[in-house]
């Protein structure tokens, strides 16, 4: 079974329909963070976006910040490209200096001339440090869907409390608050101890989980001797010897696992242990086809229960 016949969700009380998984594109036209235009570029990011689309997977998440407009752009020109149905998420930027209600207007204004759409799916307020007053930041984004420049809206980063207080805001105005993008894997756990899955699961939020395969310790394909070397990741910690070292057994479990499943992948069982949990859409990058379609065969299947809660206990001990 691949995405075009997965049963679909929707992005909470939306009208949004999605299979449960999308691809976020912050790798996309980024050269500081992922050194695009070096080992991959358009060429490459195109074919991915082809591959999702003919996977079914058709949920695309960008920002207005990831690679400073670019990767809009290039998700707007893929999507204007293809004749398939897409969905098309970005996001607002609280900056210090936007500190007036107008400002989400004006942003939208300029991510939709990026995307060259009229309309997008999802807009989500990106970080919750705004200076703008909770309720005048919603009320803003009520007024977008009543302009009709917005199906749905979303927050992301926010915590429990937060979360809370968007939704209440919005509910005011009779518009549902549709997801909170986190990050969320089997080594960054941390939504579950804090109350943020639990307050979003309440009320009828989806999660779109970021970073699902922890930027690629999930993959199984770093080791002590095979480390990134050209992006943001040959500076993280994560990724030094010592850290890959600790997570081998998480690894191996996870490979065992997909080998009992007829030869899943270690990346596609981790994707498919976020799909397991209720009310969870795990977002996770792609390069190239090859890695889309690789995404793309997490769904279809289903881990088994208590193989969900043996992955739970052996990252327990790395998870943060």
């Amino acid at each position: 079974m691949t995405g075009s016949n997965q049963p679909l969700i929707a992005l909470g009380q939306s009208a949004i329909r999605t299979v449960p998984l999308g691809v976020g594109t912050w790798a996309w036209g980024e050269k500081r963070f992922w050194a695009y235009g070096q080992s991959y570029g358009e060429a490459d990011i195109a074919a991915a976006f082809a591959a999702s689309v003919a996977a079914g997977v058709t949920l695309f998440d960008t920002a207005e910040i990831y690679g400073r407009g670019e990767s809009e752009r290039l998700v707007g020109k893929f999507a204007r490209q293809t004749t398939a149905p897409t969905i098309i998420a970005t996001k607002y930027m609280p900056f210090p200096w936007r500190f007036q209600a107008k400002t989400v207007h004006t942003a939208l204004t300029a991510s939709l001339q990026r995307l060259g759409l009229s309309t997008v799916d999802l807009y989500q307020i990106h970080a919750p440090f705004s200076l703008i007053r909770n309720q005048t930041l919603m009320d803003a984004l009520a007024d977008l869907v009543a302009e009709g420049a917005v199906r749905a809206v979303g927050v992301s980063n926010y915590n429990a409390p937060q979360t809370q207080r968007a939704h209440e805001a919005l509910a005011r105005r009779g518009v549902p608050l549709a997801t909170n993008q986190i990050q969320y894997s089997l080594l960054h756990r941390q939504p579950e101890t804090n109350g943020t899955l639990a307050s979003c699961r309440d009320l009828g939020v989806t999660v779109l989980a970021y970073s699902p395969l922890a930027q690629g310790l999930l993959t199984g394909k770093y080791h002590a001797n095979n480390r990134p070397t050209e992006d943001i990741r040959s500076r993280m910690r994560a990724f030094q010897p010592a850290h890959l070292k600790q997570i081998g057994g998480l690894l191996d479990l996870l490979r065992g696992i997909g080998e009992d499943h007829g030869g899943k992948t270690v990346a596609q069982v981790a994707l498919n242990w976020l799909i397991q949990q209720t009310g969870v859409v795990p977002i996770p990058g792609a390069k190239n086809a090859d890695q889309a379609t690789s995404n793309a065969e997490a769904l279809g299947w289903a881990l088994r229960p208590e193989e969900v809660a043996a992955l739970a206990r052996a990252s327990n001990a790395h998870t943060h």
